[in-house]
């Protein structure tokens, strides 16, 4: 199957760009991958823009989402819940938004899933304020959509880069959730601030930024935002529109049974539930050992900075040597990170800090390493339907993940939780092994 991107030959897109032999009729040299066209590349920069906005929009209220939920509830340990409704609505929302995305086109996904993190930014403002406890959950739920959004977004990048520029567009449109991670946390304190003073709770405000924030980036996906209809890359097999439907549980199913598919799968999976599992109880386990918030609050920006800001380096690996090298990397600095976590202090400035930078960075290969696999290793007709359900499947990975952590914590501390990701991490290592056995029969053959 050729790794051309999904609709790399169509108007305006960059599949024509290169053709193998100079003006002259002579043989071209070894192709080089060639720059994005300037509408490719337009599209690829609101990509950009509007993922930086929903960073911005997903980390301003979520800084403090745990702290205002505790407060409406009193009941500390209901915190940890709020990130968990957070990611559960993305993993509802990510199948939906594979279907929109194939009927109607990747921007009107994108401006689904801000708009109900919009929405749900407005149902946290007005739950909160009332007092409606169970309606704040709805709302983060809803707020979760666009988590779902901001991961659909890295495959669209690929469907509008050159052809072996897509793990590096990929990689390009994650490292803006840099700077929307990093300024969100920095906006949640002016929010709150304006929030209060127009007579809401405390706590309240940063989402009703995040909803500004959230609007906006669906004004930019609705109106200006312009690409391709997944759709069209499924086969024409029927004359009543069952061509557009998207099975995506027979086709994670099926990629599943394939070396290829079962590692792009696992590494993705696997990876996002090790490092939610684990960076979700950093914080508790440190305050627990009496370290200041101020220091907890710098861990996980060196955390953050490990998941995105590493990205554009990870997308050029990925172009360079391959995504399943890629993905061992990341596997094996994963298995640094948690084996640093089990015999690290609870008050250790240097190795949590290290481990919580190496956790992200594991993340950051894993994930651009399987997503690149994902999208090369089946065919285009399974392809948004797989995207669609190995990211439904992550977050719910990932939800139960967040939800299970607390107990681990409580049972058998930080330590417990790092060795429970290493065995999270298995059916990863043995997906590799048996992909790379797979790839030394083929070359004995």
């Amino acid at each position: 199957m050729p790794d051309a991107i999904d609709g790399a030959s169509g108007p305006g897109t960059p599949g024509a760009a290169s053709s193998g032999v100079n003006d002259s009729g002579a043989a071209a040299q070894v192709p080089v991958p060639e720059s994005p066209p300037r509408r490719a590349g337009l599209q690829l920069g609101l990509l950009i823009v509007n993922q930086l906005l929903a960073g911005i929009g997903v980390a301003t209220g979520m800084a403090l989402a745990a702290i205002l939920v505790a407060d409406l509830t009193g009941v500390t340990a209901l915190g940890g819940l709020s990130q968990s409704a957070s990611v559960f609505g993305a993993a509802i929302a990510a199948i939906p938004l594979a279907r929109i995305a194939v009927r109607s086109g990747r921007h009107v996904a994108l401006a689904m899933g801000y708009a109900s993190s919009a929405v749900g930014a407005v149902l946290i403002v007005v739950a909160a304020s009332t007092g409606v406890v169970p309606v704040v959950f709805l709302g983060l739920a809803a707020f979760g959509a666009g988590t779902a959004a901001g991961l659909q977004a890295r495959f669209a990048a690929t469907e509008v880069a050159a052809p072996g520029f897509e793990a590096r567009s990929m990689s390009l449109v994650l490292w803006a959730t840099t700077i929307g991670s990093v300024a969100g946390p920095l906006l949640s304190s002016t929010g709150d601030e304006l929030g209060q003073a127009a007579g809401l709770p405390a706590l309240v405000g940063p989402f009703v930024l995040s909803g500004a924030v959230f609007a906006t980036a669906t004004l930019i996906a609705a109106a200006v935002l312009r690409l391709p209809r997944a759709g069209r890359l499924v086969a024409d097999t029927s004359t009543s529109g069952s061509s557009e439907r998207v099975r995506s549980w027979p086709a994670f199913r099926a990629a599943f049974r394939d070396p290829r598919g079962r590692l792009a799968i696992l590494a993705i999976v696997c990876a996002h539930t090790v490092m939610v599992g684990v960076m979700v109880m950093t914080p508790v386990h440190m305050t627990g050992h009496g370290v200041p918030i101020a220091m907890v609050g710098v861990v996980i920006s060196i955390h953050i900075l490990g998941m995105y800001a590493a990205s554009p380096l990870m997308g050029w690996l990925v172009d360079r040597i391959g995504a399943p090298r890629v993905i061992a990397l990341g596997g094996a600095i994963l298995l640094v990170a948690t084996l640093i976590g089990i015999f690290a202090p609870g008050d250790s400035l240097v190795l949590i800090p290290v481990a919580l930078g190496l956790l992200g960075l594991g993340w950051s290969a894993s994930l651009i390493g399987g997503s690149t696999l994902l999208t090369k290793s089946v065919e285009p007709a399974s392809r948004v339907a797989l995207q669609g359900a190995t990211d439904a499947a992550m977050n719910v990975a990932a939800a139960a993940s967040a939800a299970l952590s607390g107990l681990v914590l409580g049972l058998a501390g930080f330590a417990g939780v790092n060795l429970v990701a290493m065995v999270v991490l298995v059916p990863l290592v043995l997906a590799g092994v048996a992909m790379a056995r797979q790839a030394r029969r083929r070359r004995s053959a």
